[in-house]
């Protein structure tokens, strides 16, 4: 059992069961994830030999550390943390003037194995807990608040699959969205897909209104599957009925992901076939020219306005992400992948 996992109820549950009044379990709720504590001696209102129990029962708060960390020019951060088992994921913070984001990772490695993905090429090794998830954001937060800065924005983009780690990630947004801890509002939050239909008609009925993002990638099933093996399970029409029935339940707008891949999927024909697709659906295409992975090259940014325009032309809401963090390997599982080959 984490403690940072864990609802307010649940904690009492725990304190009562130990002979703790269960008033307590507010209280420490609030400090691990309010304030974001690092160590449980500084609940300054929690007596003392309540903090000996849970050093006894928990040993410290946060179930990972810092293992490695790089700085962008442009100021963006990424934190190679080792988790109690000495595996290790990534975090990401990206800094703007009006928001400061964190990206989290669900999973340690991946086991969609898209062809664009460091992540995918080092393997899947676990799911990570809401413990886990949840503290990328409180490590960070203890960070910022020293500067006067706070999470604004949670991205469920890092390593893994967020929705094959369905109940951890679910736990961990209604731990995040708590009024009792950090409060985030729940369209503040963004969970990334590959496309597991099943998963996208259950988060449909939630009644969470967190924002959803799907990765597509490609125009046709042939080229999808072929970067992106998971259409073999959901094609893409059975893929976009799932997001059409999400959209009908929560009437909340779709974010496509779309990497462009020079030579692979940014011709202008994929532009003009991926315009018929979305066309008339609630949605927002985010092209992303990808970081480099292996042999798969960045397209210029030319053409990558040019993409644009046609999406532009049909009417089907378009940007083209800023470019952040290519000098430190900012793609996700990069980092890792390194630390892991040397």
């Amino acid at each position: 059992m984490e403690l940072l996992g864990l609802f307010p109820e649940e904690i009492k549950e725990w304190l009562q069961s130990h002979g703790i009044p269960a008033f307590r379990g507010d209280q420490i709720f609030s400090w691990l994830h309010k304030h974001a504590v690092e160590r449980f001696e500084q609940m300054t209102n929690v007596p003392g030999d309540v903090i000996l129990r849970l050093q006894e029962a928990f040993g410290t708060p946060w179930p990972l550390e810092l293992a490695a960390r790089r700085r962008s020019l442009d100021g963006t951060e990424k934190y190679l943390f080792a988790l109690k088992d000495q595996t290790t994921i990534e975090t990401v913070y990206l800094p703007e003037e009006e928001r400061q984001t964190v990206c989290l990772s669900t999973q340690v490695g991946c086991a969609m194995n898209c062809s664009f993905c460091a992540t995918g090429q080092s393997g899947y090794v676990r799911n990570l807990s809401a413990a886990e998830i949840v503290t990328q954001v409180l490590w960070l937060e203890h960070q910022l608040r020293a500067f006067g800065k706070s999470i604004t924005n949670v991205v469920y983009m890092g390593m893994g699959e967020p929705l094959a780690n369905y109940g951890a990630v679910l736990r961990s947004a209604h731990l995040l969205n708590h009024p009792q801890g950090r409060n985030l509002g729940a369209r503040r939050l963004t969970i990334s897909t590959c496309g597991l239909v099943p998963q996208i008609r259950a988060l449909a009925n939630e009644e969470l209104q967190v924002n959803l993002a799907v990765s597509l990638h490609a125009v046709t099933d042939a080229d999808r599957s072929r970067i992106m093996p998971v259409n073999r399970r959901f094609p893409l029409q059975e893929l976009l009925q799932a997001c059409d029935y999400y959209t009908q339940q929560t009437n909340r707008r779709i974010s496509y992901e779309y990497a462009l891949i020079g030579g692979v999927n940014d011709s202008l024909a994929a532009a003009h076939r991926l315009r018929q697709l979305l066309q008339g659906r609630l949605c927002h295409v985010n092209l992303i020219p990808i970081n480099p992975v292996g042999t798969e090259r960045r397209p210029s940014m030319a053409k990558v306005a040019q993409f644009a325009k046609v999406l532009e032309e049909g009417r089907v809401p378009v940007s083209i992400r800023k470019e952040r963090g290519t000098d430190i390997e900012a793609a996700c599982g990069q980092l890792r992948q390194t630390q892991l080959q040397e």
